[in-house]
């Protein structure tokens, strides 16, 4: 199985690019969010979901870990299939999937290509109690800040923990915390988003 590919950018089309790997290659499936940042000759490396059938390999590629765990996880709603879940991850970023599934928006699930109106709703019910530990996984993705303050993400992490430490169920703590950032905007810290977040919770 494939697990990463590493080199460059051969050709990009419409769903798919070819990464030359040493002279060999790979056709892999992508997000239209994943290939709009590339270009051709770029160097690139990405993680892989590899399905296998009878007929065929397909490769399907991703920027992060997180995004593939969410490609994997949407599969797990009935009426998704990988088509669906490249479009919604082509839609959504996986931190705002993650907001709109914790804040119940499936109106935002709903503007992705081959998703209706109860297939988002579907999508919001079925992946709310997953949501929380795919949204932390993201969080604690490295930054690349250069200040010395910690990154928004980790604040939410640590709030969204915090919530978590004080008897709140998961689902609840993700919702709360994703309110919270949406209302105080990405730069809150960790102490301000635990207040408004119990305030959200007390509602």
């Amino acid at each position: 199985m494939i697990g990463k590919l590493k080199g460059k950018v051969d050709a990009i089309g419409e769903s798919f690019l070819i990464v030359d790997v040493n002279g060999v290659g790979y056709e892999v499936q992508a997000s239209a969010r994943t290939l709009r940042n590339l270009k051709l000759g770029d160097e690139v490396a990405l993680t892989i979901d590899t399905h296998v059938r009878e007929d065929a390999i397909r490769l399907f590629g991703f920027a992060s870990e997180v995004e593939r765990s969410w490609f994997r996880t949407l599969q797990n709603v009935q009426g998704v299939g990988s088509k669906v879940a490249l479009g919604l991850l082509g839609t959504l970023s996986p931190q705002d999937l993650a907001n709109a599934i914790a804040l119940g928006d499936w109106a935002s699930v709903e503007q992705a290509p081959g998703i209706g109106k109860k297939l988002a709703q579907r999508i919001v019910a079925e992946l709310k109690d997953k949501a929380p530990a795919l949204t932390v996984a993201g969080l604690h993705l490295p930054s690349g800040g250069a200040s010395g303050a910690p990154a928004p993400g980790n604040a939410a992490a640590e709030a969204m923990s915090a919530l978590s430490n004080l008897g709140y169920q998961p689902g609840q703590a993700s919702a709360a915390i994703a309110a919270a950032i949406k209302d105080l905007g990405e730069g809150a810290d960790t102490a301000k988003l635990i207040r408004r977040g119990l305030k959200e919770l007390a509602r």
